[in-house]
């Protein structure tokens, strides 16, 4: 059976690439260049020779952007290259606080709302010359208001309008918070990918010894809105799944959110059991900790906290203290997003790489090819687990 990337040699692109990786994802644009630069220079391609391949080899395909920003703080988007007839992918991570601008003589970091506005200045800066677009936005630009509760807004159904009414073609993203956002652009790509594979090696890495038994292993969801993810990961392992139940008072609200006044497991008996608990973010970690502490009480063996995006709004202070007090064996987060010098000093924290990921699926898109067996793992879970020989 031909690999995806064998596949990819056998296939015309679509156009030729170019990759903008705006200042919030730089790091990661440098990644996925190098990682696509090296395969196509080692590739045997079906039709080489063919005009069709002109510019498929290169030293670099990323294109050179900037944001600029005026003193009031006002910006435009710049490109420094043509980009006439190219398949573009826009790279941006809406949650790097780490950058700064200046307004009227203050220092302000990028939020959310400014690296949203930055996506589209570069796309407006395109002008509609691109063969096609598509925006990799790992953390989906306001994920968390995907549906209406009263009257409120839908900011992330009208984030992916704007999108889509500027020329996009398709959007990628990662464990998106209620992918049936995706139903405000039924017309267009959206695709939602997840990092099961990842956290597996990550787990792996940070617990050689892992036994893939039922009877040693167990995913748990820490509510029930990640139970389709832990439900996921339980079955490609071949164990059991568990999850905590929060009962909420609905009469009346506590800091924006009604207060819990039950929190029940639901699940077989977990003792000398290692946990994986698995959740697409971790914002102030309140929920994970929370959990942990409740599945050490129960008296769970080895607990590995897993997130697709670590954000730590209020910082790794709850870890540390957490960690020290055995609440936790290891925290795993990949990099799709910002993550801070800090955060990959701390003894406990495992780094899930995407970036080669981030690769196959861009140079897989970019020959047209299928990408279905990108956005389920299952095959790639299977393979690792049979090479360290935990086939289950």
């Amino acid at each position: 059976m031909y690999s995806v990337k064998e596949k990819n040699s056998e296939l015309m692109p679509i156009g030729e690439l170019g990759i903008i990786a705006l200042s919030s994802s730089q790091a990661m644009g440098e990644r996925i260049d190098r990682h696509i630069v090296n395969w196509r220079s080692r590739r045997e391609h079906a039709h080489k020779g063919s005009p069709h391949l002109h510019g498929y080899n290169k030293e670099s395909f990323l294109i050179p952007v900037a944001t600029p920003r005026f003193g009031s703080g006002e910006a435009k988007g710049q490109i420094f290259s043509s980009v006439r007839g190219l398949d573009i992918y826009i790279l941006v991570d809406v949650c790097n606080y780490s950058i700064t601008y200046n307004m009227n003589g203050i220092t302000n970091r990028m939020s959310p709302d400014d690296y949203f506005q930055d996506v589209k200045r570069i796309i407006s800066a395109i002008g509609g010359k691109a063969r096609r677009i598509t925006v990799i936005m790992p953390y989906l630009y306001e994920s968390r208001q995907s549906k209406r509760e009263g009257r409120e807004s839908l900011d992330c159904a009208n984030a992916l309008q704007e999108l889509v009414n500027m020329g996009v073609d398709q959007v990628i993203t990662f464990d998106s918070h209620d992918s049936r956002v995706q139903n405000a652009i039924p017309l267009h790509g959206f695709e939602n990918y997840q990092s099961a594979y990842q956290f597996i090696k990550g787990i792996f890495k940070a617990a050689p010894d892992l036994q893939v038994d039922p009877e040693r292993l167990m995913v748990v969801s820490p509510d029930e809105n990640g139970m389709k993810r832990a439900i996921y990961m339980a079955n490609v392992l071949g164990i059991d799944m568990g999850m905590f139940y929060r009962r909420r008072d609905y009469t009346r609200m506590v800091n924006g959110r009604n207060p819990v006044v039950a929190f029940e497991f639901l699940g077989s008996d977990i003792a000398g059991k290692d946990i994986i608990i698995t959740d697409d973010m971790i914002s102030s970690g309140a929920t994970m900790i929370e959990v942990a502490t409740e599945l050490r009480q129960r008296k769970a063996g080895r607990i590995f906290l897993c997130s697709t995006f670590g954000v730590f709004t209020k910082g790794l202070a709850p870890f540390d203290q957490a960690y020290e007090d055995g609440v936790f064996d290891a925290l795993l987060t990949t990099d799709l997003i910002y993550q801070s010098p800090e955060l990959l000093s701390r003894p406990y924290y495992v780094s899930c790489g995407m970036s080669k990921y981030l690769a196959l699926i861009i140079d897989t898109m970019n020959h047209d090819g299928s990408v279905s067996k990108l956005i389920d793992p299952i095959d790639r879970i299977n393979r690792f687990l049979s090479k360290h020989g935990k086939s289950v």
